[in-house]
């Protein structure tokens, strides 16, 4: 089960990224968009920079984009598991590189597992980036990065 969990996951990652955008969801019927409530549904990220080798966690409101470095991520959508399934956060991230003086170039478009974060993940030689939870952000939006 879990095998065609993740064949079906890397199958729809593919075409939703040639797509652009979050067009499919993963093939889990357990996966739902947080419940609304107040506040701004939002991913919890984890970034890495390698160089320095500091990680930082923020905050990418679903819809909008977040910088990292000269990361920019927009979070597409965020889904988690029904209560009664295993705990499962699953963002679909759109990341491109806008490096100063160079062509901005996409890094990666698809779905990021919380739990298996090495099943799609960011290649870049400088950062890293990883979901850790799909949750509601509370009051005023939590500072983006760097």
């Amino acid at each position: 089960m879990r095998v065609s969990l993740v064949i079906a996951a890397l199958a729809l990652g593919v075409s939703a990224a040639a797509a652009q955008v979050p067009a499919a969801r993963p093939g889990n019927v357990n996966l739902r968009a947080i419940p609304d409530g107040p506040g701004k549904r939002v991913a919890e990220l984890q970034g890495l920079d390698k160089v320095t080798a500091r990680t930082q966690r923020f905050y990418a409101p679903v819809g909008e984009q977040t910088r990292f470095g000269t990361l920019t991520i927009t979070v597409g959508d965020c889904l988690v598991n029904v209560p009664e399934a295993p705990p499962e956060s699953v963002a679909y991230l759109t990341i491109v590189d806008r490096k100063p003086g160079q062509a901005e170039e996409k890094l990666f478009a698809g779905w990021m597992f919380a739990s298996t974060p090495s099943l799609s993940a960011l290649d870049h030689g400088v950062y890293d980036v990883r979901v850790l939870s799909c949750t509601m952000a509370q009051g005023s939006a939590p500072p983006s990065s760097r």
